[in-house]
């Protein structure tokens, strides 16, 4: 017989349909022919492996480093392919039998049974996710099988045939699928032509009806063409010039840093029936989002492995996405670790404010805060801030001769400089203080009973994550607690940390931005800075934000804001419009964690990489995603009411807050924010 090569996958169906005609059976190949790669070298999986069994190493007190357990696997299953080609014809061998000599190897004096399957199991996830079912190919299977032809997967693989059938399974194919066979069970394979042989004495197959298809010219080609079978064989274009590209990609990236996240992302790529039309807003969050978030949580777990904390806690609201994102990407990485325990923590800065004061009292650089943004304006938005009723501070703001309108922020017409200095003076007023902690007893109290709840007081480190930008949910929060002798030591890692008001850094509180941090000169990294709204929104949870801690008997009530009113229904509609762009990143963390565990690389490995997508698609984005992507409706119950005067309203207009006119029709509007983003980075101490 002979044997055809085809260079595309709708030339292979052509000649496959005439040849099936007049067959019964039909064989198949599986990988790079029914299963592609998204990988250009199957070995890459085998370095995740091999960090795997360093983790198990290192649980057990061992320093064994990846690339020794590498180089012992590589040894043992030479060894193997040797013994075998000194009995068969083929140097074959076998994922078990070389795996179980390396673990014997590695755990001396230990039954490794149990941890052969463990092992075998996560190696096996890594070489699932970085398959794709060649869709078409697999469609004609499926016609095949229903239409009574007996359907084969021939493989020459070192895992065998009950492996193969899970990745099958994975692929959603193997109920069309008759018989799996692999060279490791009988070390005899296509190569040498035993395959064939061995497969027709098994099943009784008639030569002359057997159609056999394969991507290899020798193993898949002239091998059953000697033994008198069709055959067809691929050579897809399409398909090399994809992977030669991913290759570049990866051997570019041993050498250049940047690289490495281009390499990440070209195998986070939906391949073949993956690749299906989506909503711009889905695409954004896959391709831009989910890398700079996956990379930020990768960043937390790796924080949290180096300092050995335990707890981990994620603050709502946006803590929501990426608690989600922890739970879809710590096991991946560092399956053999024990990790640290994840909760979702409902907290607030309207909600810990007040309760921030109740035992120190109010401080000037919490009420600095609160005059930050442009709408706050005086006393009452103070009191508003921290849930404080002003009815009962008029004589101690009399004292210092202020009222509760008096203008204390800068951005406000009627603004004195003198004033603002007197109100400063409040602060070392102890009847001042004593109202404030009077009226924020309780919902600190509140507070504390909630945390004992969640077993925060029960740890001695924990990991605070937010999304940023100042720390000062952690700032209120570990304030309301100090006091307490088993607070434990606040770890804060946020996405960004700009610190407008200086942290309150101490040897149990401190926070650290990992994408950017005002404390490490970083430029490109500033640039996530153009959209703070849009992290907030695209990580928001689908629920209300915490307004207050109250007490509820002996224990603790939380209090949420209403969604009845507009500005609560203008949220649910905003949750319902980024509903496909919080999707789209989950789905890209999906894919960003088996090709960050099979890669290897770290968070400052990829920052390079991260850097350059935060400067082209935030600093310099396109007119339609500013205007696709932006929040409709901010809700930042912080931001007061009051009007200031139009020059501060010009100053705070961001990029990201310009019309889509201005957007479009002035080219160098981009540029001159970024020069201005320099500027200010420049200026900063």
């Amino acid at each position: 017989m002979s044997w055809k090569t085809c260079y595309s996958i709708g030339e292979l169906l052509a000649a496959a349909e005439e040849a099936a005609r007049t067959c019964t059976a039909i064989s198949f190949d599986l990988f790079d022919t029914l299963l592609i790669r998204r990988t250009h070298d199957p070995d890459l999986v085998k370095p995740a492996t091999a960090r795997f069994i360093a983790e198990k190493l290192a649980a057990l007190g061992r320093v064994v480093s990846w690339e020794e357990v590498q180089d012992l696997r590589d040894r043992a299953e030479r060894e193997q392919r040797e013994a075998t080609g000194r009995r068969f014809a083929d140097q074959e061998a076998r994922y078990p039998d070389f795996m179980t000599q390396l673990l014997r190897q590695l755990f001396p004096g230990q039954d490794v049974t149990a941890l052969l399957a463990e092992v075998t199991g996560y190696e096996l996830d890594m070489e699932a996710a970085m398959l794709v079912p060649r869709a078409g190919l697999v469609e004609w299977l499926r016609r095949m099988h229903a239409a009574g032809r007996k359907i084969l997967v021939l493989s020459d693989v070192y895992l065998p045939a009950e492996h193969l059938r899970r990745l099958i399974e994975g692929a959603g194919f193997l109920d069309a699928v008759d018989s799996v066979i692999s060279s490791a069970d009988s070390f005899l394979a296509k190569a040498s032509g035993k395959a064939f042989q061995l497969v027709q004495e098994q099943y009784g197959l008639d030569r002359a009806a057997w159609l056999h298809i394969g991507d290899n010219p020798h193993s898949d080609g002239l091998k059953p063409a000697e033994f008198g079978l069709r055959a067809l064989v691929l050579r897809d274009a399409g398909e090399k010039q994809r992977k030669s590209l991913e290759k570049r990609y990866y051997k570019y990236s041993l050498g250049q840093p940047f690289w490495r996240g281009r390499d990440l992302q070209q195998l986070c790529l939906p391949l073949e029936a993956e690749n299906v039309p989506r909503p711009f807003l889905y695409r954004y969050g896959f391709l831009v989002l989910a890398p700079l978030l996956a990379a930020f949580v990768q960043g937390v777990l790796e924080e949290c492995l180096k300092s050995g904390i335990g707890r981990l806690y994620f603050f709502s609201r946006e803590g929501w996405l990426l608690e989600k994102i922890w739970h879809l990407l710590a096991p991946v990485l560092h399956p053999a670790v024990a990790l640290p325990r994840a909760s979702y923590l409902y907290v607030s800065r309207m909600a810990l404010a007040g309760a921030s004061c109740a035992h120190q009292g109010m401080v000037q650089s919490s009420a600095d805060i609160v005059f930050l943004p442009a709408g706050n304006r005086d006393f009452r938005d103070l009191c508003r801030v921290f849930a404080l009723d002003p009815a009962p501070f008029a004589p101690h703001l009399a004292r210092q001769g202020l009222a509760e309108d008096t203008v204390l922020s800068d951005k406000h017409k009627g603004y004195a400089l003198e004033n603002r200095r007197r109100f400063n003076l409040l602060f070392r007023d102890p009847l001042f203080q004593e109202e404030v902690k009077r009226q924020t007893a309780d919902s600190n109290l509140a507070l504390q009973r909630y945390l004992e709840a969640e077993g925060f007081f029960a740890e001695s480190s924990v990991a605070l994550v937010d999304i940023g930008w100042m720390g000062t949910i952690q700032r209120f929060l570990f304030d309301a607690v100090k006091h307490r002798p088993d607070v434990p030591a606040c770890r804060g890692y946020v996405l960004a940390a700009t610190r407008g008001i200086v942290f309150p850094e101490e040897a149990k509180n401190s926070l650290r931005g990992l994408l950017y941090d005002r404390d490490r000169f970083d430029l490109a990294g500033s640039s996530i800075l153009y959209a703070r709204d849009l992290f907030e929104e695209a990580c928001r949870a689908p629920s209300p934000t915490l307004n207050a801690y109250a007490l509820k008997g002996a224990g603790y009530e939380l209090l949420f804001r209403t969604t009845e009113d507009k500005t609560g229904r203008a949220e649910q509609e905003q949750d319902a419009y980024y509903a496909p762009l919080q999707e789209g990143i989950l789905d890209g963390v999906r894919r960003y964690a088996p090709a960050a565990a099979v890669l290897g690389w770290t968070l400052k490995d990829l920052k390079p990489w991260l850097n350059y997508l935060m400067v082209s698609r935030l600093a310099f984005p396109k007119t339609r995603e500013v205007v696709a992507i932006r929040n409709r409706h901010h809700l930042d119950d912080f931001y007061g009411q009051h009007q200031p005067v139009k020059r501060h309203t010009r100053a705070d207009l961001q990029l990201w807050d310009r019309s889509a006119a201005a957007l479009y029709c002035r080219p160098f509007l981009r540029l001159k924010y970024f020069v201005q983003g320099i500027r200010h980075r420049l200026r900063e101490e």
